[in-house]
């Protein structure tokens, strides 16, 4: 088989997902192409991807004061429908001079009508279809975003949810399975394979990682602030954007490491967005989190829900961040112990399962 990732540029974790999946499928021999735009684009090029293309960004994300808004997202969003055009007619130049078997579109939607027009089998991989506030509470933007993704996504063949089976499933809050389309839903397991066993697991360092967005900047230099007034602590910090919060004794900035597992290895607890890769990586090195959810950002929030109900972590608006606060969560989640969860992992072989509906979808059988 010849198969397209097209992957959203939106934070990591999408590209990293599909790197992961690419791999295990370039493994049983068949040929793989990445379509991605902007810190995905980046982090599969660091990777050395071989056929790697450079796609139409479809929307952006955007923030102020550290945390995403949903207003800047949408006004900077607001020449999507000319995007999606672009980004259609991108993907169906790559299906068509690369003679594509399968398109599998990570959170990117002009892939799917690009499958579509060019009558080529396609998979949709999402953690989320469905959009609501605190507590699951609705707005008509709301409803009329969940009506339209989950119509659009019906244009896909097959849905993967790389999430565990119910009940483990971190993206619970964020996933509603429509009646009828059960079976077009996979819920896979996540893609990576990490062997815990590999590394020294210990609790000496408070783990920091937010992404490269730029409006994330207000926040690293806040945890700076608390690690100048706790020298007892010290903080691994990791950001992919081009300027760097400044070191201290007990503050170190890292940019871009080959393996970001050694240092979670050694923490004693993580500091987080909620995005779920990250949450499923915290999961398996059995690391409480401390999520500070951007204000507003339903994804966060709905993981970060589900965490807590796992007993697995804490979690804090991020409007409500002061010293004080964070401090006192701090300490909360120092004195949490999560379950093990390496067992549940190592029975669930995501990237097979998903390769296993990238091939039927294609009309092959698994070998």
């Amino acid at each position: 088989m010849n198969i397209l990732f097209v992957v959203c540029g939106e934070g990591l974790g999408h590209a990293s997902r599909c790197l992961h999946l690419g791999h295990f499928i370039q493994q049983q021999g068949h040929s793989i192409h990445f379509a991605a735009y902007g810190k995905s684009y980046d982090f599969l090029k660091e990777h050395s991807c071989s056929n790697l293309h450079r796609t139409q960004r479809e929307v952006c994300l955007e923030g102020e004061n550290g945390f995403f808004s949903l207003k800047k997202t949408l006004w900077c969003s607001k020449w999507i429908a000319l995007n999606m055009v672009r980004s259609v007619l991108s993907v169906r130049r790559l299906i068509r001079a690369h003679a594509i078997d399968c398109v599998v579109c990570d959170t990117m939607y002009g892939g799917v009508l690009a499958a579509r027009f060019t009558r080529t089998p396609v998979v949709f991989i999402t953690n989320q279809n469905h959009f609501n506030g605190v507590g699951g509470s609705t707005n008509p933007v709301w409803n009329v975003l969940n009506f339209l993704i989950r119509r659009y996504i019906r244009l896909a063949t097959k849905v993967i949810v790389p999430d565990y089976p119910p009940p483990d499933t971190i993206s619970e809050y964020n996933i509603i399975v429509p009646r009828g389309e059960e079976n077009r839903y996979h819920f896979t397991g996540p893609f990576m394979t990490i062997d815990t066993s590999r590394y020294v697991m210990s609790k000496e360092t408070i783990f920091c990682s937010f992404g490269g967005e730029p409006y994330k900047m207000p926040m690293y230099r806040m945890l700076r602030t608390i690690a100048d007034a706790r020298p007892d602590l010290f903080f691994d910090v990791f950001y992919t954007g081009k300027e760097l919060p400044e070191s201290s004794a007990n503050f170190v900035s890292h940019g871009y490491v080959p393996n970001l597992y050694e240092y979670l290895a050694k923490a004693r607890i993580a500091i987080v967005h909620g995005g779920l890769t990250t949450l499923h990586e915290a999961l398996l090195f059995e690391k409480p989190v401390l999520i500070i959810m951007d204000p507003g950002h339903p994804e966060q929030q709905n993981n970060a829900k589900k965490i807590v109900d796992m007993g697995a972590g804490t979690v804090i608006d991020g409007r409500n961040a002061d010293m004080v606060t964070l401090k006192a969560q701090l300490a909360k989640t120092m004195n949490l112990e999560p379950r093990p969860f390496c067992n549940n992992h190592a029975c669930i072989d995501g990237r097979r399962n998903a390769f296993a509906v990238i091939t039927k979808v294609c009309g092959h059988t698994l070998s």
